[in-house]
């Protein structure tokens, strides 16, 4: 333990400067180094962090109730693709026209979906209407 005059005498004579490192304990840590370089140094330690981090995205996959056996098998193709890149996906199911009478069948498509993603996928946010559409929210697991 040094006095703080003291350790600032060492510091200038050194040429470097007395930092803080932690003042909530008792008695206050200090160090003797290079402000301007442990300042850079930080900053490269929260961009190398920033760097690594995934920002996750929302995709979004448009289908209608009577969908085709081949135009539902290249959705779901896309859909595994954005799982594997770690986005969530949102299915969008548009009903238009008479198919308003259907909505059954919009809802077994729904549940197609869940089932054919049970493995890869878990639903987080549950199918819910919303005026001509009904949307479901899946993440990867």
């Amino acid at each position: 333990m040094v006095a703080t005059d003291r350790a600032l005498a060492i510091a200038a004579e050194a040429g470097l400067d007395l930092v803080e490192v932690s003042p909530n304990t008792q008695p206050p840590v200090c160090k003797i180094l290079d402000y301007g370089k442990y300042k850079y140094q930080q900053q490269k330690k929260k961009a190398e962090a920033k760097k690594k981090q995934k920002v996750v995205e929302i995709k979004e996959i448009k289908m209608r109730p009577n969908i085709d056996d081949h135009d539902y098998q290249v959705k779901v193709k896309a859909m595994k693709r954005f799982f594997e890149e770690g986005d969530k996906v949102k299915v969008t199911l548009r009903f238009r026209g008479r198919e308003m009478a259907h909505q059954d069948r919009g809802a077994d498509l729904l549940k197609r979906v869940q089932d054919d993603f049970e493995e890869i996928a878990k639903v987080e946010q549950f199918p819910k209407m919303e005026g001509r559409q009904i949307m479901m929210v899946m993440a990867p697991r």
